[in-house]
């Protein structure tokens, strides 16, 4: 009898939830329509800066925590009563090549902003950490989660600004790259499925979900969802190809460097004031900066300490004569 009780529990994890799948599927439809509207960004055929800001960088956060989430949730069930090597192995393997091509891939065509630390990096280093996690009580991996998604804002260092360490998530620089998904915050995504899966096998909900069954409309979502690597890999180089085929025989409208950094210095301003104020501001930069002869540093993301610290300068000075001038016409 004592034999029989550890195999049945090993051979458990096996059962796959269509569930999972599904969601992750629809996941991976959404991604790619993200990356679609970016592309078309890339090309000029929106406004810059559109998926950076507002719903967009909403969207695009919940999508990627929703790939993170899946991946905690899917390596406890795979791995948490006993971790299977062989097999995670050969997963890591398979997601840390494929991360170091991208690496490679977007710092040939896209050097300005190559994915040194995106999404599939983050998978990796988070499957290997999260390993620690998984004999651990749901209470104390959500309190960790926690601890992880709050780092960034409250600890910042110049002393990790330099690009080997801009992987942990907590220089005082942003840097720039097409997809940046470092450590902090994003492994406390990875957490909170791992604390969630453990709860859910604990309370029965696992067993509950392992018994769904959708109905055929699932079935391409449940296959994008078993295939999610290659889909990843996949999608993007064809979407882009077919944004660049159309940009061969309809091009988009060239735009200034003038236009460009009025546009998104709008769309960023406008996150948090009125339209009017963002004009006026954004006008008081841009000459400013022309003057000066930086819009070339600002466009080739300039991250040096002194240029940093001068356009937060500039942005005060610019802040504040725009609220004067504002003050002074609302007494008119």
């Amino acid at each position: 009898m004592s034999i029989h009780t550890p195999s049945a529990t090993v051979s458990e994890p096996s059962k796959r939830i269509v569930a999972i799948d599904v969601v992750r599927g629809i996941a991976l439809l959404a991604m790619a329509s993200y990356h679609f509207t970016w592309d078309l960004e890339f090309f000029g055929y929106t406004d810059p800066g559109l998926t950076a800001f507002g719903w967009w960088k909403i969207y695009a956060r919940c999508i990627a925590s929703t790939f993170l989430f899946l991946v905690g949730v899917s390596l406890y069930l795979a791995h948490g009563r006993q971790i299977r090597w062989n097999g995670f192995w050969k997963r890591f393997a398979m997601v840390a090549g494929a991360a170091i091509a991208i690496s490679v891939v977007t710092r040939i065509a896209t050097p300005d902003g190559f994915i040194f630390f995106g999404i599939l990096h983050q998978i990796a280093l988070a499957s290997l950490l999260g390993l620690a996690f998984l004999r651990l009580p749901a209470l104390l991996t959500l309190v960790a989660a926690a601890l992880v998604i709050a780092a960034p804002v409250y600890l910042r260092f110049e002393a990790l600004d330099h690009p080997w360490l801009w992987w942990i998530g907590l220089s005082a620089i942003n840097p720039r790259s097409n997809d940046y998904v470092p450590l902090f915050p994003w492994f406390g995504a990875v957490l909170v499925g791992i604390g969630v899966a453990k709860l859910a096998s604990a309370s029965g909900i696992k067993a509950r979900l392992a018994n769904l069954a959708p109905g055929r409309w699932s079935n391409p979502l449940v296959f994008i969802g078993r295939h999610s690597l290659a889909f990843y890999l996949i999608h993007q180089p064809l979407l882009i190809g077919c944004v660049w085929l159309f940009s061969q025989v309809m091009p988009a409208q060239v735009e200034t460097p003038q236009v460009n950094f009025l546009k998104t210095c709008q769309r960023s301003c406008e996150q948090t004031r009125n339209a009017t104020f963002c004009s006026s501001y954004c006008g008081c930069m841009l000459e400013t900066i022309e003057g000066e002869g930086s819009l070339d540093r600002l466009f080739n993301n300039d991250q040096t300490a002194d240029f940093r610290s001068h356009l937060s300068d500039l942005a005060g000075t610019c802040t504040a004569s725009t609220e004067d001038k504002m003050s002074e016409g609302g007494t008119q």
